[in-house]
């Protein structure tokens, strides 16, 4: 008998489904779904807030802190009424023996209650009061598909139950008693009557003063269940879907989220929402990551439009995948000045480009010739990124990205190729955020690492509060990024051309910088612009869930706007301290950027990233030799050396030359050569085929009337007077001038093309013409 009683108690009480709830920061309630048996079931508090204990108890059991699981004197009270009226008019159950009741329901019998009555002596053993109380509060019904206090308090009150009135508190008490008092419309009057008594029992045992209970008694009831708070929908769809990866049992999380800024933030996409859609662009997303700890500040997976399904506002684009178009470029930048590749203003050709059938495209459709490496990237410029990354390698590339927390690269580094930089890929925009706010995270920390790297900085965001623990954090002398080149990573960023009035921020002192990229996928399919303080990062994607285009989907257009919104939401931030002990000073080229060589006439002494010591040294200024009046340039074959001017030049190549002096009027070309002299054609090369390149392959494009198509060649020379004679396959077929573009249209196979200058000088490259039908 005694092993029986002593295992009575079940190991787990309750087993129903709860309702998975997701609450703020601060405990407000952001989203809850129902369970999976219909009921709204959140899952129990740790406790009971005070008003219900007293009215719970008063209403109940009001020797419920003094018996031991039955109270004798309720019983007897509870026969003697019973007998008298010839009919159950009361159980005469303590609270205890409810939440045995409630634990097993099984059918109201003598027996049953002889039973509830022993396992409650057993409960009392293990639990204590307070626990009981909790029991009961969680697991009680309330009315409707309602169990739980928690619950009620939400679907009849619209506010958990530590901020309920005692008029609002005395109802809910009632109902478990008689839940069905709150069924719409009906019994109004004795849910009403239940509730003074009770409030009048409070007054009399000196719980509520007489004014409270007079005020209480003013208050009304509730009429219908009201629905739960729905601002953070697609946060409570994501802690579901993890739930089921990784159950641990508990549906009830406290977020990272902040309630206010995710109520302005939801509030902001929508009303951008209602301008988007008139353009067929339906869908919006937003993310505020704390850069400190990597929280979820705000998290709106897409606009709200439950009711229209067109819309699929259903779908958090937080975790989707989806082109990042250049979003990825600082990623690169960072890169290549932390492998002293490059420095922070070195130039990159931007001229038309093809490498191995892929000819990538600027924005604008124009070029510089050469850029600054931070001016390419503040401009977005797509052919010099595709330059760096040929020039860095994708494949290494491919590995970098991997390393600072992309894990949806899953295709091998030759499926994605250079198109990798231009959004080739697939990220999300918790990555993409996670990335941006790692790196920021690590350049905050450069004065308190004592010249190492916290490999913990490098971490994915997160969304569910928890209690910082103190860990081991693995400290190394190098790092994914070094401290410089973050530096000049975001410095490059807050030199981004901001949209509409926002392109005069810098005219106004207390705007805060933001270092800030924006990106548009290839077919205007999505807008992104994310950006970072040292202590916020903020992403935000445009477009349209089911991957459809529509023209004007850019970044720039769509998405920015919304991110300076939202950065207008959040508390000013300073901009990151220089991290000047991790910099170095050397000479550089003014012209090119590059380290200064001994033929760069104009040096400045500035900070670069200490990997850049060992960057190249300039590669565009070299010694050249003129005659006496400057004019032409000679050799020792036709002029003697002691009768030679000797001056250092800013030479680029043709191609790269004929797009820079364009932007460039101060761009002095090369003076000819002048005509007695011998020029050795290896050394001197003063013309260059822009398109195509040497042992490129091409397609001839077909009209819409059928009929082939052309390909346009287009060569660059020094001497914009030249005339060039163009022969292909060794027959001659055309001269230019000034501009030195031609027509063709080569059978398929391949070809020789031979380019001569009026002066003699020759150049000879092959193409092959692709059959499209193969």
């Amino acid at each position: 008998m005694l092993t029986w009683f002593w295992f009575s108690l079940p190991l787990t009480l309750f087993k129903a489904p709860t309702s998975f709830v997701v609450e703020a920061d601060n405990g407000e309630l952001l989203s809850a779904s129902i369970a999976s048996d219909g009921q709204w079931r959140f899952p129990a508090n740790d406790s009971v807030p005070e008003k219900f204990a007293k009215c719970i108890t008063v209403y109940e059991d009001n020797r419920f802190f003094y018996h031991p699981g039955f109270d004798p004197l309720a019983m007897a009270r509870a026969i003697s009424q019973n007998l008298n009226a010839k009919r159950v008019v009361s159980g005469g159950s303590t609270l205890t023996m409810q939440v045995i009741r409630l634990s097993r329901n099984r059918p109201r019998t003598i027996w049953q209650k002889i039973i509830e009555l022993i396992v409650a002596l057993r409960l009392e053993m293990t639990f204590s009061k307070k626990e009981i109380l909790t029991l009961y509060a969680g697991n009680a019904p309330f009315g409707t598909n309602v169990i739980g206090l928690e619950a009620a308090a939400w679907r009849y009150f619209g506010r958990s139950a530590d901020k309920l009135s005692w008029g609002e508190t005395a109802t809910l008490a009632v109902l478990p008693n008689s839940p069905s008092l709150v069924h719409p419309g009906r019994n109004r009057n004795s849910l009403l009557a239940k509730r003074n008594r009770l409030l009048d029992r409070l007054q009399t045992e000196k719980v509520i003063d007489p004014v409270t209970c007079r005020l209480a008694r003013l208050e009304p009831i509730p009429d219908k269940p009201l629905p739960l708070p729905q601002l953070a929908p697609h946060l409570l769809s994501r802690f579901k879907a993890d739930y089921k990866k990784q159950p641990e049992g508990v549906t009830l999380i406290k977020s990272t989220v902040k309630l206010a800024l995710q109520q302005n933030v939801s509030s902001l996409l929508q009303r951008y929402h209602q301008t988007l859609k008139a353009n067929g662009i339906n869908n919006a997303a937003a993310l505020v990551l704390d850069v400190e700890t990597g929280n979820a500040l705000a998290y709106v997976g897409n606009i709200n439009e439950p009711n229209n399904p067109e819309m699929e506002s259903y779908v958090d684009m937080i975790p989707s995948l989806r082109s990042p178009g250049s979003t990825l470029k600082p990623l690169l930048y960072a890169s290549m000045l932390t492998d002293g590749l490059i420095l922070p203003n070195t130039l990159i050709p931007d001229i038309p480009t093809q490498i191995g059938g892929y000819t990538p495209q600027n924005f604008d459709l124009g070029y510089d010739g050469a850029i600054p490496a931070s001016k390419a990237l503040s401009r977005s410029l797509n052919i010099p990124a595709v330059k760096m990354l040929q020039q860095y390698k994708y494949e290494r590339f491919h590995q970098q990205l991997k390393k600072l927390g992309m894990t949806t690269l899953v295709k091998p580094a030759d499926f994605y190729g250079l198109s990798l930089i231009l959004g080739g890929c697939e990220t999300s925009m918790w990555e993409l955020s996670g990335i941006y706010a790692s790196m920021a995270r690590t350049l905050n920390h450069f004065d308190q690492n004592n010249r190492q790297y916290d490999q913990a900085d490098y971490h994915a965001p997160k969304y569910i509060l928890k209690t910082l623990e103190k860990s081991e954090h693995s400290k190394s002398p190098s790092s994914v990024i070094d401290y410089g080149s973050l530096w000049f990573t975001f410095q490059a960023m807050q030199e981004v051309m901001r949209p509409g009035e926002e392109g005069l921020w810098e005219q106004f002192s207390s705007s805060q910088k933001i270092g800030w990229k924006t990106g548009t996928s290839f077919g205007f399919r999505d807008g992104w612009a994310i950006g970072s303080t040292s202590k916020y990062v903020v992403c935000v994607w445009v477009g349209n869930a089911d991957g459809e285009g529509r023209p004007g989907l850019t970044g720039i257009e769509t998405a920015a706007p919304i991110l300076f919104d939202i950065f207008d939401l959040l508390p000013r931030s300073d901009w990151f301290k220089s991290p000047v002990d991790r910099l170095m000073r050397i000479e550089v080229c003014r012209q090119s950027g590059f380290r200064a060589g001994k033929n760069c006439p104009d040096k400045d002494t500035t900070f670069v990233q200490i990997p850049g010591v060992k960057s190249p040294v300039c590669p565009y200024h070299q010694l050249v030799h003129l005659d006496k009046t400057g004019t032409f340039q000679v050799t020792s074959d036709c002029e003697s050396p002691e009768n030679m001017l000797h001056k250092s030049w800013f030479v680029l190549p043709p191609s790269m030359e004929y797009y820079y002096k364009l932007r460039h009027r101060d761009y002095e070309s090369l003076p000819a050569f002048k005509t007695s002299c011998l020029i050795n054609q290896d050394d001197y090369r003063p013309m260059e085929l822009i398109y195509p390149k040497n042992n490129a392959k091409v397609y001839i494009p077909v009209e819409i009337d059928g009929s082939r198509g052309k390909m346009i060649l287009n060569a660059a020379h020094r001497n914009s007077e030249a005339k060039i004679f163009w022969h292909l396959d060794n027959q001659y077929i055309a001269t230019t001038t000034d501009y030195h573009e031609l027509a063709l249209s080569p059978p398929d196979g391949k070809h020789t093309i031979t380019l001569i200058d009026d002066k003699g000088n020759r150049l000879v490259q092959v193409f092959e013409v692709l059959d499209k039908k193969r």
